[in-house]
């Protein structure tokens, strides 16, 4: 890895924690920077500008995260319980996707997020269209679902409870339950 390279790295991990924890508009290029050990004006050189840079860092671990977790229409339960695992695994995908809807919603400069979900639609209706589970619903629908219930123990869905409140459950027995809400869905 080269020097630049290496640089970058520092940058994009400096911002990743900066962006999940302040959001784009309280984020400060100057603690990314000083976090970063690079110097401030190689961000903009690099990135031209904040909004550019936290862009870097949502499709960096988006990209990831699609990685990680291949789509499985014909196994949406075992697919909600990736997701969980990935999301337990990664607390700041969800931080970041989180400011994303709230700072940048119109925004998808690399296509990432937009490609991925008509990926996915498409697949779900070819299974669906199979006879596949879950064909009372649109893909678009079911999707949204399948997604809810994976996601519905992060800390940024307004309908979770505090831990103090759950912390008797288990991680595995929430696992096990978003598998099994989506088996009933379906």
């Amino acid at each position: 890895m080269s020097r630049a390279d290496a640089t970058k790295a520092r940058i994009l991990q400096a911002a990743a924690d900066e962006f999940a924890t302040y959001g784009i508009a309280g984020a400060r290029v100057d603690r990314i920077a000083k976090t970063a050990a690079a110097n401030k004006n190689l961000i903009y050189v690099y990135f031209c500008s904040k909004e550019q840079l936290f862009d870097a860092v949502l499709d960096a671990h988006v990209t990831h995260g699609l990685d990680s977790v291949p789509f499985t229409p014909d196994d949406l339960p075992e697919y909600a319980g990736r997701i969980f695992d990935y999301c337990q695994q990664h607390p700041e995908v969800i931080r970041l996707a989180t400011w994303h809807r709230l700072e940048r919603a119109d925004q998808d400069p690399t296509g990432t997020l937009r490609t991925a979900h008509e990926t996915k639609l498409k697949a779900l209706a070819a299974v669906q269209k199979q006879g596949g589970p879950g064909s009372d619903f649109s893909p678009t629908a079911l999707l949204s679902f399948v997604l809810s219930i994976a996601l519905a123990w992060n800390p940024t869905n307004a309908t979770s409870m505090p831990t103090s409140v759950t912390e008797t459950e288990s991680t595995d027995a929430r696992r096990r339950a978003i598998v099994e809400a989506v088996r009933h869905l379906l």
